[in-house]
């Protein structure tokens, strides 16, 4: 399967600037379940940009219903 990189890069709300998986999906994925973490697009921007993209923090977020 082709990559969608500039579709997901219109997106994507990583604001990670010097991140080299930006608009690859599935890296980026599976980079962050490696790390027990989820990516920026499974948090509302102003959370993203916390960088805290633990379990936990997401987890935290559904509590409070914030996603």
């Amino acid at each position: 399967m082709e990559c969608r990189t500039e579709q997901n890069l219109k997106k994507c709300n990583c604001s990670y600037e010097p991140c080299p998986r930006k608009g690859n999906c599935c890296e980026c994925l599976s980079y962050h379940l490696n790390s027990r973490e989820l990516p920026a697009c499974c948090f509302p921007n102003d959370r993203e940009r916390t960088y805290d993209r633990s379990f936990e923090h997401f987890a935290r977020l559904v509590a409070k219903n914030m996603v």
